[in-house]
């Protein structure tokens, strides 16, 4: 990623205030809006299938988080993608809990088979199980990868034909060919509620306004982690945390972005 490559997105964003439709679940609905305001873009939150189509034609992304998915959501799910990859709109797929249950792992394995995610986002439990790699998913927490991450991540994005983003104490980001290593956070980020929800919406910012998803993904990644680890340096808590990283992330400037993004090659 070039220098300026952070910042230039994020100025984008600013500029351009894409719309991004969320399906998510309802623990972090309000989050998830709220975060997508904080870093410049416009946030709606619509699972009717009554106005989906009409919704998804005004976005510039879509964001699927099966966090809390029944089966009338999937079906909502499933019919937004289909219009989305209609009209070229890039899809945000979150597998939360993927692999913590077969409904979840069905769920995200359909998704991926039957739309053309633009990034698939999940932590190391996730992505491993998804990837038949022999990770380990508590709930909605990982509890550790099946195999060595990095080329775990390159080999699967591959098979998938799109982007893949593994995110943890050093998240990973790779289309199979170009794969980026992304450093920025805070472990208090993990004692929240809701963080890998919020990261994905910044995603979906980011994929809103550039074609290469992998540069995109990271810019996000680092965006949202060094927020993180600005809050961190006057929270008392995780939950006093997440709602500092909206004011970070409210403040950040391009500038700020392209100085403290830890972004590096694999």
């Amino acid at each position: 990623m070039t220098a300026k490559g952070p910042g230039a997105l994020l100025e984008k964003v600013r500029a351009r205030r894409p719309l991004v439709h969320h399906i998510t679940n309802y623990v972090t609905v309000n989050d998830c809006a709220n975060v997508t305001l904080a870093i410049g873009a416009s946030p709606v939150m619509a699972h009717a299938v009554e106005e989906l189509e009409d919704m998804v034609a005004l976005a510039q992304a879509v964001v699927l988080n099966i966090g809390t998915a029944d089966r009338m959501q999937l079906r909502s799910m499933f019919l937004a993608g289909a219009r989305a990859n209609q009209l070229g709109i890039p899809i945000v797929l979150d597998p939360v809990g993927a692999g913590a249950t077969r409904f979840r792992t069905n769920a995200s394995q359909q998704l991926l088979k039957e739309l053309r995610i633009a990034v698939l986002k999940g932590n190391g439990g996730e992505i491993s199980v998804l990837a038949g790699a022999g990770g380990k998913v508590i709930g909605v927490d990982s509890a550790g990868t099946g195999a060595d991450p990095v080329n775990m991540v390159k080999e699967y994005a591959k098979h998938l034909g799109t982007t893949v983003a593994l995110t943890g104490a050093e998240d990973i980001v790779s289309d199979g060919e170009k794969t980026l290593l992304v450093s920025n956070g805070h472990p208090l980020m993990g004692g929240f509620s809701g963080s890998g929800c919020m990261a994905a919406s910044v995603i979906g910012t980011f994929v809103a306004v550039s074609s290469d998803r992998v540069e995109a993904t990271a810019a996000a990644l680092a965006a949202f982690g060094l927020a993180g680890e600005r809050a961190a340096k006057t929270a008392a808590s995780p939950f006093s945390l997440k709602h500092a990283i909206f004011d970070e992330l409210c403040n950040l400037s391009p500038k700020d972005l392209e100085k403290g993004a830890k972004i590096r090659k694999a």
